[in-house]
């Protein structure tokens, strides 16, 4: 295996982005590497900044794939709605660095975006990991 990319693929974390018709692993990439080239504060920004909503993303992940429905039941769409709250105060506590990387990533959109799509949200975790994974690829730091 060459690099991350090959990992993912390897480990089955195949995905297409209908609106911007890129995978999702080379987005992820991007967005990391735009932001360790283009913001200073790239070095301030920790995967422990946004660990509640990565420990969210995969509560209701684990929720998600346990529930063989098609549909997001309403309680997980509300869960699914607070990640966005979340994110939203995060960026705010950290308008630096984490509002630079929700904004970069498009998180906001993409949590507005899944409703009650089963297949959405899987897509949106699965993004979530790879931006932490290339986050820590790329020399971010774990705390």
């Amino acid at each position: 295996m060459n690099n991350i990319k090959d990992a993912f693929k390897k480990a089955g974390y195949v995905m297409q982005d209908q609106e911007q018709g890129a995978d999702y692993i080379d987005k992820a990439e991007s967005v990391i590497l735009d932001l360790k080239k283009n913001n200073k504060d790239f070095k301030d920004f920790t995967t422990t900044k946004i660990r509640n909503i990565l420990a969210q993303v995969s509560e209701i992940y684990n929720d998600v794939l346990n529930d063989p429905a098609e549909k997001l039941s309403a309680e997980i769409q509300e869960r699914v709605e607070y990640l966005k709250v979340r994110l939203v105060y995060e960026c705010g506590r950290e308008p630096r660095v984490v509002r630079p990387f929700v904004e970069k990533a498009g998180l906001l959109d993409l949590i507005s975006n899944i409703g009650d799509s089963r297949q959405k949200f899987i897509d949106f975790s699965r993004y979530m990991e790879a931006l932490v994974a290339y986050h820590l690829f790329h020399g971010g730091k774990d705390k």
